[in-house]
């Protein structure tokens, strides 16, 4: 659905992903779902409220995903 989204687990990222490469990410698939890049002030608060929410789902799948082979330093840094 959204080739352009980086993907943010190893091996793919060598590091953890950063809370600003989730959130990236969050945005894009917001925007990609609304069909808005920019969504017009009386949308604002709810697109905001969709890209905090897609945030802190794929911080939350991150630091449950267990990549084998890969060694895991923990989620700092992310929220």
């Amino acid at each position: 659905m959204c080739r352009s989204i980086k993907t943010l687990r190893p091996p793919a990222l060598p590091e953890e992903a950063t809370e600003d490469e989730v959130r990236a990410a969050a945005l894009q698939y917001v925007r990609k779902v609304s069909g808005f890049r920019a969504p017009a002030e009386h949308n604002r608060e709810v697109f905001e409220r969709a890209v905090d929410a897609v945030a802190a789902a794929t911080a939350e799948l991150l630091d449950g995903l267990e990549v084998r082979g890969a060694s895991r330093s923990g989620a700092a840094g992310r929220a």
